[in-house]
């Protein structure tokens, strides 16, 4: 009884997962710029494939393969959001042009080119920050 309804589990978590990996493709393929398509691909697969490897170790018999996938689950869910956020910020800095129905673009006046750091409210993107730093040196 135990084994069914583990293959029960198993199995509706492998279906969650291939259809959240199908719609990580769609996104992909049909997002218009590259941070939709970014966000599409590393959400919808990160728990797609997550799915996946959750079905795996609830159907799998031997430990060690339980704690592969499991491990490897960890694995995706930690460098997942960060790949993420660098393809991200790449595609910001060399001015990947966003989409034209973005309402926002909340980085535009805040980013410094020159130096790629966050600036105060109101600084020019080409003007590095003036200050003085904590040894006293002139930022």
């Amino acid at each position: 009884m135990i084994a069914i309804i583990q293959e029960i589990i198993s199995i509706i978590l492998m279906l969650i997962g291939v259809l959240l990996l199908m719609v990580a493709g769609i996104g992909v393929v049909r997002m218009p710029d590259i941070f939709l398509r970014m966000s599409a691909a590393s959400k919808a697969s990160s728990l797609g494939a997550g799915c996946v490897l959750l079905s795996v170790a609830v159907s799998a018999a031997n430990i060690a393969v339980t704690v592969r996938a499991l491990a490897g689950l960890l694995f995706l869910l930690l460098t997942a959001p960060v790949a993420a956020h660098m393809i991200g910020r790449a595609a910001y800095m060399i001015g990947a042009p966003l989409w034209k129905g973005t309402m926002v673009d909340e980085l535009k006046g805040h980013y410094d080119t020159r130096r790629h750091t966050l600036s105060g409210i109101g600084a020019q993107p080409s003007q590095p920050r003036r200050g003085t730093g904590p040894l006293g040196d002139n930022l």
